[in-house]
């Protein structure tokens, strides 16, 4: 197995997910792959990959893309016979990948809802190499592995191969900027954000006043939960679920990703039971 010389607090999940298409809400995954490393030290990690029936077509485009096709999973299991598997194998480990703040962790959030599991993220860190890379060298997972390492990618977009270069290029991005300033658009200096260290790896590459994958709910300058779409757009959350209970439940029935609805749910839930 790849060697990660990365001191962990909790365990931590490399993934990769190819899927029928690109939206997180309405496709599904037809291939998963997770590599575990384990806090415990001198536990060698542990490896899953599974092809997985998503019960819909697989377009042309996305065939294209990773190569698997209806006929390759039709008499495979689908996510609803994995899920407990794949929840029980992941635990309560930190989450980590290429991309995987934006497509995997929220698809693989849905597939969960969809399964009757709450994959709850909110005490999880997420580390996402393409945030790390594009921060610091913006190019593509096989230009990083490249970059990085010297070598040429085998079998990209299948999933375990782009898992292993993932691995690959985070161990190289971690060799190379740890002794790394950043320096944003403003020119605002960030002293050695790569450190050995998955807490400040996390800070750096999220967006922490965005509360969501898809941007639906964020932070304001007090702190406050607000909604970033909509006729509410600007209006903290809870204040506005108490007034407008109807417009709670138009969230929790159209087609919002699972994590906003918990989200949503949450918000609601605590605000209320302050300002009752």
């Amino acid at each position: 197995m790849i060697p990660l010389n990365l001191p962990l607090e909790r365990d931590l999940v490399f993934f990769d997910i190819e899927a029928t298409g690109l939206s997180v809400v309405r496709d599904r995954i037809v291939q998963i792959a997770l590599i575990k490393y384990f806090k415990k030290e001198g536990k060698a990690a542990e490896e899953r990959e599974y092809l997985i029936n998503p019960g819909m077509f697989i377009s042309e485009e996305a065939y294209k893309v990773h190569g698997i096709s209806s006929k390759d999973v039709a008499n495979k299991p689908t996510f609803q016979q994995l899920a407990k598997e794949i929840f029980e194998f992941i635990g309560n480990a930190d989450l980590a990948g290429y991309n995987s703040n934006r497509f995997d962790v929220p698809m693989l959030m849905e597939e969960f809802y969809r399964a009757g599991y709450e994959f709850d993220i909110t005490k999880r860190r997420l580390l996402d190499m393409q945030r790390i890379f594009y921060k610091m060298e913006p190019r593509t997972l096989s230009a990083a592995l490249r970059f990085y390492t010297g070598e040429k990618i085998e079998n990209a977009h299948d999933a375990l191969a782009d898992v292993k270069a993932t691995i690959k290029v985070f161990a190289g991005q971690l060799d190379r900027y740890e002794s790394t300033d950043y320096i944003d658009a403003d020119d605002n200096v960030v002293e050695h954000p790569i450190q050995r260290n998955v807490k400040a790896i996390h800070d750096f590459v999220n967006d922490l006043n965005t509360l969501d994958a898809t941007q639906k709910l964020k932070l304001n300058e007090e702190g406050v939960a607000i909604f970033n779409f909509g006729k509410y757009n600007g209006k903290p959350v809870g204040e506005t679920m108490l007034k407008d209970r109807q417009y709670y439940n138009w969230i929790m029935n159209m087609e919002f990703s699972s994590q906003v609805k918990q989200l949503v749910k949450h918000i609601a839930k605590e605000y209320e039971k302050t300002h009752k």
